[in-house]
């Protein structure tokens, strides 16, 4: 096992150069030399003594726009390589630290959300799957097929009308109200939660048909397999037949979704957070996308990435923990 995760993690390492250097190629060669941009914002800040030239100079020099795409990518690559990822353009401070003011923002919505949601669809698919065709498995079948349909935008416009204007239980959007300065801890530990109780109940209602049918479908492939047949042959309690031997054999695939959803606990939910206004590091990510933050933007993808490969990796080796079947020679 030891040889196969330093193998994987070498193979990461080649796959995110890779990926990394076609990321840079894109933003190089995107149409609108955001450079520029920033170089006359600079040139026109009071106090300034460098023209627009000298400041567009000094920022193809600093992200080695002026050496070509495969010299400016390695130049990217050095200071990448020494945690130096620049200051962002549009927040104006280093990129880390952006980065650090937003991530546990979007750590804390998306772990939530992944919880209630594995907790909620899981015994739901493996239920509808027990009672194949009953009035249960069609209700749970409608309530995922609604749910993987309806578009993020349309659930978190749904829940304000409902819960903001309607019924006026939290504010419509924001992370924090407007007293939130002169209440106690605890109450401001509430008054957060409510203004995350929209977003995180968006999330949920999203992500929640797709992992409820894929547990539905993995569960009936097992509860028609031969060993399962044969543990009700001889004699063993159906809670025994579907707790222990239908389950761990359904956790799976399922390990491959859960795995997978790591980069969602990081990387913030860039729709949900922009639509409610929690300033994650989703919202920080679009915002900076939209107004040509090169050194965020690179920063940010570089960390999708890796995020990505790493879930791989863990839902990899997890196959070993939930299957003793499975080992790696």
């Amino acid at each position: 096992m030891f040889k196969f995760i330093v193998k994987r993690l070498l193979l990461s390492a080649v796959i995110l150069f890779f990926v990394m250097f076609l990321v840079y190629a894109l933003i190089y060669s995107l149409p609108t030399s955001y450079t520029e941009k920033m170089a006359r914002q600079l040139a026109t800040q009071p106090g300034t003594l460098k023209s627009a030239e000298q400041w567009l100079s000094e920022l193809n020099a600093q992200y080695g726009l002026d050496k070509g795409l495969v010299g400016g990518f390695f130049v990217w690559l050095g200071n990448a390589v020494q945690g130096n990822f620049g200051d962002s353009w549009n927040w104006t401070v280093p990129v880390t630290e952006q980065f650090n003011k937003t991530i546990w923002y979007s750590f804390i919505l998306g772990a939530v959300a992944f919880v209630i949601q594995t907790a909620i669809a899981i015994p739901l698919g493996i239920v509808a799957a027990k009672k194949q065709y009953s009035l249960t498995d069609y209700t749970v079948t409608v309530v995922s097929l609604i749910g993987i349909s309806m578009p993020t935008f349309f659930v978190a416009t749904i829940y304000k009308l409902i819960f903001a204007v309607k019924l006026n239980l939290v504010e419509i959007n924001g992370m924090i109200g407007r007293d939130f300065h002169n209440l106690t801890p605890f109450g401001q530990f509430l008054d957060m939660a409510s203004h995350f109780f929209m977003p995180a109940l968006t999330l949920v209602t999203v992500g929640i048909g797709g992992l409820m049918r894929y547990t539905r479908t993995n569960t009936l492939e097992v509860l028609n397999a031969d060993y399962i047949r044969t543990a009700r042959a001889k004699g063993l309690s159906e809670k025994r037949v579907i707790g222990y031997h239908a389950f761990r054999n359904t956790l799976i695939p399922i390990v491959t979704i859960l795995g997978g959803s790591l980069p969602g606990l990081f990387s913030g939910a860039l729709i949900t957070e922009t639509l409610f206004a929690i300033r994650g590091i989703g919202y920080a990510s679009y915002h900076s996308m939209v107004n040509g933050d090169i050194p965020f933007t690179m920063f940010y993808l570089s960390f999708m990435a890796i995020l990505t490969l790493l879930g791989t990796l863990i839902a990899d080796v997890l196959y070993a923990v939930v299957d003793p079947r499975v080992r790696v020679n």
